[in-house]
């Protein structure tokens, strides 16, 4: 089952790249008392996660701190050493949280995994966005298409807030 607007996310531990290398952080740690948006992608360094739904979240960080964001962070189901390569190679490290769900329980917790092993991916997260308050989901964005970057994107979070 989905997670639905007014839930608390699921608790978990993810891996994140640091430059002392990997650290653990907790759903308590990142969401607790803030607010924050949470994206996911069905993998770095994929084409729509790499060259359209990254890029906007990066390039309106400001806007989206402006309006009241604490933190914002993307996720997907790889492993520590994939995502900080994806942030190094895309700038975006340090500017958000690069998270590495790196055995899919938290997207399977919230109901947002999907199997593309057709693709030749495996089971991933489904792409989309959220806005998070102290840990309840606030809202939540899922494409219809793991290839598109619309309700999920940059554009659409700044229009929420």
């Amino acid at each position: 089952m989905t997670i639905a607007i007014g839930e608390k996310l699921p608790s978990a531990t993810f891996k994140e790249k640091t430059a002392d290398g990997p650290v653990e952080i907790s759903t308590d740690a990142l969401f607790a008392g803030k607010k924050v948006v949470l994206f996911a992608v069905p993998g770095a360094f994929t084409p729509t996660c790499t060259l359209n739904h990254l890029p906007g979240y990066l390039d309106n960080r400001d806007a989206l701190l402006a309006k009241g964001v604490d933190d914002i962070a993307v996720v997907a189901v790889n492993d520590w050493h994939v995502m900080g390569a994806w942030a190094q190679q895309t700038g975006g490290m340090d500017k958000i949280h690069f998270l590495a769900d790196w055995d899919g329980a938290f997207t399977k917790a919230m109901g947002l995994d999907a199997d593309l092993s057709a693709g030749g991916l495996g089971v991933r997260s489904k792409r989309y966005a959220m806005l998070v308050e102290d840990g309840v989901v606030k809202s939540l964005d899922i494409e219809e298409s793991p290839g598109q970057a619309t309700v999920s994107g940059a554009d659409a979070m700044l229009e929420r807030l």
